[in-house]
């Protein structure tokens, strides 16, 4: 040991020896060693910290198959076999590289990566240039992702803007320039691109706006596929025509600059722009569509392990008519009173009571926004909540009849008022829940706890939980009067406990799943969610009876239907952000939103007004033609009649003070004899005007033939006079 000692002593001392001769001093040290020596130590952290984050981006690619795995392509069917659509990406090899137009490629080169063949997968002097020509603009206008990072995030990633899918797509493009050939990378890019109008892929985009295959596209329509890249919503031509021909300029001006084409060859496309096919009429239930994609991929990972094909045939419970009246009905709302109300946007949904959705509005426009607020965007229900609080009372104890005091109550520094202002004393919860009081249902929470807010709070939030409500519902002071936030999906298929005798059914869109050769994978009635005993058959019952009043004396008198028995329940937040109905007869419930996107305050709308008449609007076409079942709990009868202005209210929510925009029964039946009589004088007139061909016209119409319908009336169906 001393030995040893004694000789790394002297070991030492000849290092610091050696070591002597490099000494630098002055300003030589300050100037290169100590900077090359900082910058040595942080960039090996800094290797350290690329080391951590490549393991990140190369676990996306553990799936050994990942190139030969297609992924999952859809196409949808309505209820009644019709094909709706597709969704999804069908992995193409139908057209080699080489048998593309040149001109396509070198359009898509140009506008996307012209250094393509030359970097090694990131285009560092494409990206500085993009950062250079973004600084000048004052924003982003050109981007520095070449075409292997972005077939990267097409195949591993998402499209979410984090710095963390930016640096995984870096270390992916890199991962692809190894493992692939450039052409096999251009090829994949060219077939995997999202190119608009629910198309993947410059082969399905040239078939869906110009009715031909990619090879046989001209420079011009080469030009406007290629614009696609980069917004293809916003340069959709078949959307905004305009856009999409000043966006292929552009392509044309880069094919110019980058050295691919002269100005003399781009003059004729130039000259002659592409034009689309027209497919304005062609209106797909995107929103829809959209929401059960979204489905049929989580059922895709349930499906038995030996499916192992990903191309599925699709039967949705989509009805098309109800859908097309669905949106027509909001639209017509917006355009009529939306201004007045200061409102833009809306949603709905229209369900069986079963929970298979029929109809759903997720905006109104798909092509400007792709948002859907019927299952993505979270609003505050305001009173529409109150039948979850008022059945977790009755599952308590509570009666119908039982007797409750509007009064004062506090939670902390926190003290509810009601719509008017003021307090209306005893009243039964019926009386109530009717008149939309809501210092009622903050008293039954306290009341559920015995004393203690939180406990009834957490009863109330656990039959919300049971009912279908997915979001998460904080523990606040207002949650029992509807200031926690939901979605028009969610709070629409909870409200399928009422009818269904206190079984909560879950909202779906898939009915039956097929694989590409017609075999039968999965089907919802043998296969699907069952339901969920949320409240006993007799609060069901009393449930819908206390809700009936809702609609036939409180606050939703404008959402009465003509002989068919309805309940349901208005919301209205504070500030009139939202504004709701939800209601439900025998056959479907429905869900109606009003708001808009930046939560600006409407003008004084209530549950009572817009939404209730759209309500009305949607379910009274929905009923036409059907076997209408009762609602348990609730006689047959119906109220024959709406009244056309609901009556003044003091206490609870507003009413609605605006005449009803929907022609009823009565009117269109008035409209049809008027009508009648018109024609009877047009025939009349020309028989006095025609006396020699008097004896031909003499036979009058048929006793039995109908008169044209009113605007209302479907086609396809006939009207009982």
């Amino acid at each position: 040991m001393y030995q040893a000692k004694t000789w790394g002593r002297e070991l030492y001392e000849r290092f610091t020896v050696f070591m002597d001769r490099f000494h630098v001093a002055g300003w030589r040290r300050w100037c290169f060693v100590e900077p090359l020596s900082e910058g040595l130590t942080l960039g090996n952290g800094g290797l350290l910290l690329l080391l951590a984050l490549a393991i990140l981006a190369f676990r996306e690619t553990s799936d050994d198959d990942w190139l030969k795995k297609s992924e999952l392509a859809v196409t949808f069917l309505d209820r009644y076999g019709n094909e709706l659509g597709s969704r999804g990406i069908r992995h193409n090899d139908a057209i080699p590289l080489d048998q593309f137009p040149d001109h396509l490629i070198k359009a898509t080169l140009a506008t996307e990566d012209r250094r393509f063949y030359e970097h090694f997968g990131i285009d560092f002097p494409g990206l500085f240039r993009a950062m250079l020509t973004n600084a000048r603009a004052g924003g982003v206008v050109q981007g520095g992702s070449s075409i292997s990072q972005q077939l990267a995030k097409n195949l591993f990633l998402s499209n979410e803007r984090t710095i963390e899918r930016k640096v995984k797509e870096a270390f992916l493009a890199l991962w692809l320039e190894v493992r692939l050939p450039k052409n096999e990378i251009l090829k994949l890019y060219l077939d995997r691109a999202y190119l608009g109008g629910g198309t993947f892929g410059v082969d399905a985009a040239a078939q869906f706006y110009f009715n031909k295959s990619a090879r046989d596209v001209n420079l011009a329509e080469a030009a406007m596929l290629a614009g696609l890249f980069k917004a293809p919503s916003r340069f959709a031509p078949h959307i905004n025509l305009p856009a999409a021909r000043a966006r292929a300029n552009v392509v044309l001006d880069n094919l110019v600059e980058a050295g691919f084409m002269t100005e003399g060859q781009v003059f004729g496309a130039r000259r002659n722009p592409a034009t689309a096919v027209d497919r304005r009429d062609e209106r797909s239930p995107n929103y829809y569509l959209d929401w059960a994609f979204d489905e049929m991929k989580k059922l895709a990972d349930t499906l038995p392990k030996s499916v192992h094909e990903r191309v599925f045939v699709v039967r949705l419970a989509l009805d098309v008519d109800l859908q097309k009246h669905a949106e027509q009905a909001l639209e017509n709302s917006l355009r009529q009173y939306g201004r007045e109300y200061k409102a833009k946007q809306g949603a709905a949904v229209l369900m069986d009571i079963d929970g298979a959705v029929r109809a759903m509005v997720g905006g109104r426009d798909y092509s400007e926004s792709q948002f859907n607020r019927a299952t993505d965007a979270m609003r505050q229900p305001g009173s529409s909540f109150k039948p979850y609080v008022y059945a977790t009372a009755l599952m308590n104890g509570f009666k119908p009849t039982s007797v409750v005091v509007d009064s004062p109550v506090c939670i902390g520094n926190w003290c509810p008022k009601n719509y008017g202002g003021g307090h209306a004393g005893a009243m039964t919860l019926t009386q109530a829940i009717t008149r939309s009081i809501n210092v009622i249902p903050v008293k039954l929470s306290i009341a559920l706890g015995n004393g203690n807010p939180k406990v009834g709070r957490a009863k109330i939030r656990e039959t919300a939980r049971k009912a279908g409500i997915r979001t998460p519902l904080p523990d606040t002071p207002s949650m029992p009067i509807g200031a926690d936030e939901v979605t028009v999906l969610d709070h629409t298929g909870g409200y399928t406990m009422f009818p269904n005798l206190g079984k909560a059914m879950a909202p779906h869109a898939v009915l039956e799943v097929r694989s590409g050769a017609g075999e039968l994978i999965w089907r919802w009635d043998r296969d699907g969610k069952k339901p969920v005993q949320v409240i006993t058959p007799q609060v069901a019952m009393d449930m819908n009876m206390m809700m009936s009043k809702v609609v036939e004396e409180g606050t939703a008198r404008r959402a009465i239907l003509d002989g068919i028995r309805s309940a349901g329940k208005t919301g209205t937040t504070n500030a009139y952000r939202d504004a709701w109905f939800v209601g439900f007869t025998g056959n479907m419930v429905c869900g109606v939103w009003f708001g808009n996107d930046d939560y600006t305050v409407m003008h004084q709308m209530t549950g009572g007004s817009l939404p209730a008449m759209t309500w009305h609007e949607i379910m009274a076409y929905a009923h036409q033609g059907i076997e209408l079942k009762p609602i348990p709990g609730l006689g047959p009868q119906a109220p024959s009649a709406r009244p056309a202005v609901a009556e003044g209210k003091k206490d609870g929510e507003a009413p609605a003070s605006r005449p009803n925009s929907v022609l009823t029964k009565r009117g269109a039946d008035a409209l049809v004899r008027v009508e009648r009589l018109m024609d009877d004088a047009t025939r009349e007139l020309a028989t006095r005007a025609e006396p020699t061909k008097a004896s031909d016209n003499a036979t009058a119409r048929p006793q039995g033939t109908v008169a044209s319908a009113s605007p209302q009336q479907p086609p396809g169906q006939s009207r009982g006079d």
